[in-house]
């Protein structure tokens, strides 16, 4: 995994807004409708090269594939493992906003809610089909091939984060579901790194997840939960080496009230016992933006890089480069210039045919990004090595 070690690197969280020809064909899939294969292949394609393309454009130096092929980051599993049928179980509404429960059903009027179909875990979990897997890195090391980046990364979720959404009537205990989705994963998890790339997990199971599934325990059991969670994980990642990974968390894509979000302290120390060496975590949101002095009195292993998030991926604000600056210096002085990469908050396409954040905004906010490191850099190594 490269590091910033004379300069600022830029990435996100990974999922951008993907064409509607790329969201119409996911949908088609998701129901089960009929669909030309060959032509969603070539959209996947197409996209993928211009997604590509625009991180580069704008600046961004560890680039993704967008998750093009997904119609969500959690979900997209059910047509990769064995185990899981689609069902109309509902979906559990984040603790903050039945706080406010006008405000939640007025976002659910306008549409600002997932649409894919749900899984449900009703038989033994297992890996279904690889080549969904194979051919998005395919199509990503294609576009790759006619792109300078200094790195490149694909998502892939998480065992905890799978548990959380998809609900499970088949294992007799959460642990026990938990180690089938872990043995399921690896498959994937293995795959992505020995092509080249960099694996990220995506796990808001460690912090969103106490104000979802959590939502009606007290703080220990989701703690406990937590820990077990990352147990799977590491298991998942056994063969995996540690600097071939990031690990992302989040309280929720969503603009909301996140008044019940649990505080970044209380899963710190959680997060620093799974094996990734770089940690994605929110800062930019006016919810998680103050912890950043966290770092003052939590020492960041030796081991492990930090990724904080310097743009806010729920609002259509265009940060300023010089508040972007700003809140990257703020983590540099804490913990190392060279142990900081500037990313986002979350991604900018978590649901196919949904964002909160416009996609022509989408860019502009990642060329501030980039721009805003220009800056740190400067500050930071001084005016020759942001010339460079």
């Amino acid at each position: 995994m490269n590091t910033s070690t004379d300069r600022i690197l830029t990435t996100h969280v990974g999922s951008l807004p993907r064409p509607q020809e790329v969201v119409d064909f996911l949908f088609a899939q998701d129901r089960g409708e009929p669909y030309d294969a060959a032509k969603f292949n070539a959209a996947l394609g197409r996209a993928v090269t211009d997604r590509v393309v625009r991180q580069c454009e704008a600046g961004i130096d560890v680039v993704s594939d967008g998750e093009m092929s997904k119609i969500s980051y959690a979900t997209y599993i059910r047509h990769r493992l064995t185990g899981f049928e689609a069902g109309d179980v509902p979906r559990a509404t984040p603790a903050d906003l039945d706080d406010f429960p006008e405000y939640r059903d007025r976002i659910a009027a306008i549409g600002a809610t997932p649409k894919y179909l749900r899984p449900i875990c009703k038989g033994p979990i297992g890996v279904k089909d690889v080549e969904p897997l194979n051919r998005d890195i395919a199509r990503f090391k294609d576009a790759l091939a006619h792109a300078n980046v200094v790195d490149a990364f694909m998502t892939a979720v998480s065992p905890g984060t799978i548990a959380m959404f998809q609900p499970n009537e088949y294992y007799p205990s959460h642990q026990a579901y938990l180690e089938a989705l872990a043995g399921a994963m690896r498959t994937e998890y293995e795959t992505i790194v020995e092509s080249g790339v960099l694996l990220q997990v995506d796990c808001p199971d460690l912090a969103f997840g106490r104000h979802v599934n959590f939502r009606n325990a007290d703080e220990d059991e989701f703690l406990r939960n937590a820990a077990i969670q990352v147990e799977a994980l590491n298991d998942a990642l056994a063969a995996v080496p540690a600097d071939r990974v990031r690990l992302h968390v989040c309280w929720g894509n969503y603009e909301g009230p996140h008044h019940r979000d649990i505080p970044l302290a209380k899963v710190l120390p959680i997060l620093f016992r799974a094996k990734p060496m770089a940690l994605l975590i929110e800062g930019a949101n006016p919810r998680h933006e103050h912890e950043w002095e966290i770092w003052k009195t939590h020492k960041l292993p030796d081991d492990k890089i930090l990724v904080p998030g310097v743009l806010d991926s729920s609002c259509n604000f265009i940060e300023h480069p010089e508040l972007v600056e700003q809140r990257i210096v703020r983590y540099a002085d804490l913990v190392g210039r060279d142990r900081v990469i500037a990313g986002t908050d979350c991604g900018f396409g978590t649901f196919a045919g949904f964002g909160a954040v416009h996609p022509s905004i989408c860019w502009a906010k990642m060329r501030s990004l980039a721009e805003g490191a220009q800056l740190a850099t400067m500050k930071l190594w001084g005016p020759a090595m942001a010339a460079v």
